[in-house]
């Protein structure tokens, strides 16, 4: 199971940068305290990041995100872009699983779900969302909710098509 900072390590410099140019445009107050957090981990003013070319800058903070001090920031970074601009393929999920959701968003997970169900959700997204993007969410909710699904972190070692950079 992957953590928040090893994500964006693993994930393609395109889908980051992706990620990064979306909460630049659509979340302006995430992305400025991501940035001031990337400048304190990196011992630079905010100013000096924001003053290079938005792909520099972008890169730089991939780089940092990933480094496991940077796991909250990284959190907050991905849990907002999913939420935000994933919506459709959070309900997916929860709703092929019969988990009742609001847009997404759960207040209690059950602790285990059925394999089949849970085989057939992430057969639906990734026949509906891209490979990668399905593969970060549901590392990112395996990681970041309370219920760790054996059968889910199971899929994630073992699915080929939930594999990120190659690893795990």
């Amino acid at each position: 199971m992957l953590k928040s900072h090893e994500l964006l390590g693993f994930m393609s410099p395109t889908l980051a940068n992706e990620i990064f140019t979306f909460t630049h445009d659509e979340e302006k107050p995430t992305y400025r305290a991501v940035l001031q957090a990337v400048a304190e981990a990196r011992h630079v003013r905010r100013v000096f990041l924001e003053r290079q070319s938005r792909d520099q800058r972008h890169a730089a903070m991939a780089a940092t995100l990933a480094k496991p001090s940077m796991d909250v920031a990284a959190s907050t970074l991905l849990r907002i872009w999913l939420v935000k601009k994933h919506t459709a393929m959070l309900v997916d999920f929860l709703d092929a699983l019969g988990i009742p959701n609001e847009k997404g968003v759960v207040e209690d997970l059950p602790g285990a779900v059925d394999d089949a169900k849970l085989k057939a959700a992430v057969d639906t997204l990734l026949a509906r969302h891209p490979p990668e993007v399905v593969a970060v969410y549901l590392n990112a909710f395996n990681d970041m909710n309370t219920a760790h699904w054996v059968n889910l972190k199971a899929m994630l070692e073992s699915d080929a098509r939930l594999q990120l950079g190659g690893t795990v």
